[in-house]
């Protein structure tokens, strides 16, 4: 029975979630599946991705084929990696504790680069709601400064009345 790690989609109309599934090739896309292996919000940005790593890489070495979307996911989160330090302790090109200490090395590399671009990411929204705020500002001082000048002139006018009725006296 030959096995895709595939996508499977859930979710609503216009607003999609997928499970990341080991399934049979020959099953329906939203069909049944032998193992969820994790999920997947491009909803969010950066995109959500939530997977277990090493029962990825189990299926992946009891021969299960991904799809192109699936093995750019799985690319991502490093499961790709993991399979290849893998082969490397069977063909005792390094330890066990190496490939771990590699791996976790890249992982914290790839977890700093994902904050960075979220914390720029919501500096560019504070600086846009900043320049919004500014915008609004200068729109409410051009209401008031050409709604003042009513208001100013009237009594302006009803006091040197008023002086000059004191001053006749």
């Amino acid at each position: 029975m030959p096995v895709k790690i595939r996508l499977q989609r859930k979710g609503k109309k216009g607003k999609p979630f997928y499970w990341i599934v080991a399934a049979d090739a020959r099953a329906k896309r939203d069909g049944k599946y032998l193992d969820k292996i994790g999920t997947y919000n491009p909803n969010t940005n950066p995109a959500t991705i939530n997977l277990d790593v090493d029962g990825a890489v189990k299926w992946l070495e009891n021969g299960a084929q991904p799809t192109d979307t699936a093995r750019a996911i799985l690319g991502y989160k490093g499961v790709m990696l993991k399979k290849h330090l893998k082969g490397g302790v069977k063909k005792g090109a390094f330890t066990e504790e190496q490939m771990e200490e590699k791996f976790n090395a890249w992982v914290s590399e790839k977890e700093g680069k994902i904050s960075a671009k979220a914390g720029g990411l919501q500096k560019d929204a504070d600086a846009a709601a900043a320049k919004a705020l500014e915008a609004e500002k200068a729109v409410n001082q051009a209401r008031i400064a050409a709604n003042a000048p009513v208001v100013e002139e009237a009594p302006a006018e009803e006091a040197p009345a008023a002086d000059a009725s004191s001053e006749e006296e």
